[in-house]
């Protein structure tokens, strides 16, 4: 993986904590970031170990619960996950949720695609496909305030969204961030009456073409799952693997 390019793309994630979260403090092995503004944004309100904290899992546990007093979730934000997954097997009996992500830069121009017609839409479009995919991932949990809080965020952060209708619905859609030279692609959905198309494709080609020429333009893969293999067949290389532990209310 490119050293390179993994540090521009570390130094990225670390930058869309600092444009949204209102607390960054230092500790002794990476930062701790909140928003309070939007608590239940779980990815604004983490304790972040960007070196090996040489520490054990219950103690980790413990220094969390300290950082994120008041806070209904937990989760820690390891951004390597070779320092992780030693880790792995004490978090999951503590049942906290692992996810091995994995951040790929794209590098080579994607390969004539289905004909798919994709358009830009109002963030608010999309929010059926928000609910479902928030569903998805939890589904023992109230979404209303996370959406809400959300939309804030990407309204803030002046994000365009991109989706595919069927009968003038939307059953597909993409979000993509930019700031100055670097973009993320940060989310990507086809509901699942839609998957196997090449509608999921179709929308994170037309990303690709709406980040024009940045310099960076990222997207972050669960490693363990098949859109890894989607985004590579589009263009993007892995640059380093992240790991998250996250302990659901």
């Amino acid at each position: 993986m490119e050293g390179g390019a993994a540090t521009r793309g570390r130094a990225w994630y670390h930058a869309a904590h600092a444009a949204v979260c209102d607390v960054l403090e230092p500790w002794a092995h990476g930062t701790v970031v909140r928003a309070t503004r939007y608590p239940s944004y779980y990815d604004f309100n983490v304790v972040r170990v960007e070196e090996d904290p040489a520490m054990s899992v219950e103690a980790l546990i413990a220094f969390a619960d300290e950082a994120l007093a008041g806070l209904a979730h937990r989760r820690v934000d390891f951004d390597l996950a070779a320092i992780a997954e030693p880790l792995r097997a004490g978090f999951e009996s503590n049942a906290w949720k692992p996810q091995r992500l994995l951040w790929m830069r794209h590098q080579a121009p994607p390969p004539p695609g289905p004909g798919v017609s994709v358009e830009e839409v109002p963030y608010d479009a999309v929010h059926d496909l928000r609910v479902a995919w928030h569903g998805e991932d939890f589904p023992d949990q109230d979404p209303a305030a996370y959406h809400a809080q959300a939309r804030e965020v990407a309204l803030r952060r002046d994000a365009q969204v991109l989706a595919v209708r069927e009968d003038g619905i939307p059953v597909a859609f993409a979000q993509l961030e930019r700031d100055r030279a670097t973009a993320e692609i940060t989310q990507v959905y086809v509901h699942p009456d839609h998957r196997g198309g090449g509608r999921g494709t179709a929308i994170t080609r037309a990303a690709i073409e709406a980040a024009a020429n940045v310099r960076d333009l990222w997207i972050c893969a669960d490693d363990d799952n098949r859109p890894k293999e989607l985004y590579a067949g589009l263009g993007f290389r892995p640059s380093w693997t992240a790991m998250q532990f996250l302990r659901l209310p």
